[in-house]
């Protein structure tokens, strides 16, 4: 190889060599670079860890400073959990899952004596110590009660338990299961309460004692003051129908209303307590609601005549008049205020007004008032009259007799029939009582249906000094469709002649200043008027005495269906019926006479009873008590029997049991007994029917109501054993 070509090789491989050395300084360069980019990111990377350490290394300090404020509050929350319950005198326990005692304050374990329970010991550890002489098992196995209280734990409702312990307490065990298993037992000391409980039962019996005491006291009082009361009632009522003087008779009179009185204030107590003991029982039937308004009025009208007062009754015309409800409250309550209007009531009128209005049921609305001209009563002692034995007027200057509870019993009543009363009053000028009830109508009829017989008259006068009086009475006219002129006195009636004349009917009030009724009847008549006269009385008996031109009398306050009949009388004067022959007297041998026994232990009420039926064609025996009154009855075969109900050896109640057990043996026919009684009560009223007897009259006796039911049971085959007079009272 030449030195040419060796030079050139070298200067090849030179060349090769320094790019070769070129080349790995350009990689050296490139990993150079790259490892600088790489120092810087992971230069980057812990300054950023570096950061994120410092950050998390203070967030720990946080968590941990959170943490052990938060431990502290748990610490502070279950210390002062421990010590409220601590302070409890309940005991307090929590068993785990194995019922192992795990917590308890020391109320809890107190109950066990001192070491009887300890921390961890288990359920049947703590019913084990107290069966074993801390509870009072009352001669009850103690495994069978550890086995009734652990039964108990298994059920989804663990009900409480009270155990009595040895030295007296009562303990009642409240257990619960946790979410977790755990059971949560409270022992409540309830000693107190059990005792509280005792005192309340205790004094529950005493008021009930004392409620039936009473009770028993009233309807004795109440017997025993009616059995001499019917002497004093019974002798009077048959001293005034004899022959006596004019003194002797205000005096007979006095007796007999002075004892009515004394038995309205009996009869208010008896309803008080019964109302106050909850034992008042309502009997709804039908009956006449404007009917027993003007019985009412008509029963408080020689009162009202002896004031000078007008009485005025107000009925809606569109209303029905027959209800349902209980005739003898409803008849109570419009007495008691009725009679309280005319009591307190110097002057004036006393207006009972009925309106009303038909529900979607078919039921009324009825609002029943009560207006006066009285004396009226203060706005601060509206209520107060309503309170038991309270009256207007103060207790040591009172002008008004009664017992004040008249209002208080009236509330009640009408509360027990589902209303409500209300009054509105002005000093002075009088009162307005007046009261709301639903009702049922006892009969549906047809809105707007007419009479049977429709009146046929055209044009009708009434002259009455009294403008309300007018008013009731000219809707009542043109609802049967007359046209109605109306005149205060005889001087505008006369003068109303000529010009609003002539007139079908004249009605005239009877009592008139100046002109009376009377008188102006005659007036009309010599002036040629030949109308039917109607007079309108308060007091019909005392136009007996007078001569007078009326075609007929209507008492005030005027009875609607009353005025119906006389202008369908006077519309139809050839329809009526003729008058009933007068029956002849019957001779003395037709027929037997009828036979009364009566069973009454009391000679007085005897004398009573013989003197009352005296004017009665009867065979009267009497019996002494009930023994006698069964005897009698086997061997008098009385057609009616006269019971009183409190007798001797056999009260009234057993001879009527035995009455009826003999009369079913025998196949005999059903006698009517009566029971002659005393007792007042609800109960007794009960228990009366209860042993056969079929009605029952309330002491002291009326002759009217004796009369009345021998008039009633008389049978065909004896003679009337009632005079025609007598017999006319209804039964």
């Amino acid at each position: 190889m030449s030195i040419s070509e060796k030079l050139a090789r070298e200067r090849r491989a030179r060349l090769a060599a320094e790019r070769l050395l070129e080349q790995k300084k350009r990689e050296l360069y490139a990993a150079n670079t790259q490892l600088s980019r790489h120092a810087r990111a992971l230069s980057d990377q812990i300054v950023v860890q570096r950061q994120e350490a410092e950050s998390l290394k203070g967030r720990t300090v946080q968590v941990l400073h959170d943490l052990e404020r938060v431990t502290s509050q748990a610490e502070l929350a279950e210390r002062r959990l421990w010590e409220a319950i601590e302070t409890i005198e309940d005991g307090f326990a929590v068993f785990d899952g194995e019922a192992r005692l795990v917590s308890a304050n020391q109320a809890y374990l107190a109950l066990f004596g001192a070491g009887g329970v300890r921390l961890g010991d288990s359920y049947f550890r703590v019913l084990e110590v107290l069966s074993q002489g801390i509870a009072d098992l009352a001669r009850e196995d103690a495994q069978d009660w550890q086995h009734e209280m652990t039964t108990r734990l298994g059920r989804d409702v663990i009900e409480p338990k009270v155990v009595r312990l040895a030295d007296g307490r009562h303990i009642r065990f409240h257990d619960r299961r946790g979410e977790v298993g755990d059971l949560v037992s409270m022992a409540q000391d309830i000693t107190a309460a059990m005792e509280r409980e005792a005192e309340l039962e205790e004094a529950r019996a005493k008021a009930e004692a004392a409620s039936r005491a009473k009770s028993a006291f009233l309807a004795n009082m109440s017997h025993e003051i009616r059995t001499p009361m019917n002497g004093v009632v019974g002798m009077a009522e048959l001293l005034c129908e004899t022959a006596l003087t004019e003194e002797q008779r205000l005096f007979a009179e006095t007796i007999r209303s002075s004892g009515e009185a004394l038995l309205v204030i009996i009869n208010d107590v008896l309803d008080y307590s019964k109302i106050e003991a909850e034992k008042m029982r309502l009997y709804p039937e039908p009956f006449d609601l404007e009917r027993c308004l003007h019985e009412v009025m008509l029963l408080l009208q020689p009162l009202a005549r002896e004031k000078g007062l007008r009485l005025v009754v107000d009925f809606d015309i569109f209303l029905p008049t027959r209800f349902i409800a209980d005739p003898g409250r409803m008849r109570q309550i419009l007495t008691n205020l009725i009679g309280n209007a005319v009591k307190f009531t110097p002057a004036g009128h006393v207006l009972a007004r009925v309106v009303g209005l038909e529900l979607a049921g078919g039921d009324y609305e009825l609002h029943v008032t009560v207006e006066d001209t009285g004396i009226g009563i203060a706005p601060d002692q509206i209520e107060h009259i309503f309170g038991e034995f309270n009256q207007v007027e103060d207790q040591s200057n009172r002008k008004f007799e009664g017992t004040g509870l008249g209002l208080a019993i009236t509330r009640q009543l009408v509360g027990l029939m589902g209303g409500a009363i209300w009054v509105e009053s002005e000093v002075g000028h009088g009162s307005c009582f007046g009261f709301r009830l639903v009702l049922s109508p006892a009969e549906h009829t047809a809105a707007g249906t007419g009479p049977e017989r429709p009146v046929l008259l055209k044009n009708a006068l009434i002259v009455d000094e009294i403008l309300i009086n007018r008013v009731i009475l000219q809707r009542q006219l043109e609802t049967y469709g007359l046209a109605v002129s109306s005149c205060r006195n005889a001087t505008e009636a006369l003068a109303a002649l000529p010009v609003q004349g002539p007139f079908d009917v004249i009605l005239v009030d009877q009592d008139m200043p100046a002109t009376d009724g009377p008188d102006l009847a005659a007036a009309l008549r010599m002036v040629g008027d030949a109308a039917p006269i109607l007079f309108l009385s308060s007091e019909p008996d005392s136009l007996a005495d007078r001569r007078c031109d009326a075609t007929s009398v209507l008492a005030k306050p005027i009875l609607r269906s009353q005025l119906l009949r006389v202008l369908q009388d006077l519309s139809y004067p050839k329809s009526r019926l003729p008058a009933p022959a007068e029956p002849s007297a019957p001779e003395a041998a037709a027929g037997r006479p009828m036979r009364v026994l009566a069973a009454e232990d009391n000679r007085t009420n005897q004398l009573v009873f013989r003197k009352m039926v005296a004017d009665c064609d009867m065979e009267l025996q009497f019996a002494g008590n009930g023994r006698e009154a069964v005897e009698l009855w086997r061997s008098f075969r009385p057609d009616l029997v006269f019971m009183d109900i409190s007798m001797p050896e056999m009260d009234g109640r057993e001879a009527a049991r035995a009455i009826r057990a003999a009369e079913a043996s025998s196949g005999l026919s059903r006698v009517p007994i009566v029971a002659l009684t005393a007792h007042a009560m609800d109960a007794d009223r009960v228990s009366i029917l209860e042993a056969g007897i079929d009605h029952y009259l309330t002491k002291p006796l009326k002759k009217a109501e004796i009369v009345a039911k021998i008039a009633a049971f008389c049978p065909g085959d004896a003679r009337t054993a009632v005079p025609p007079a007598a017999g006319t009272v209804p039964a």
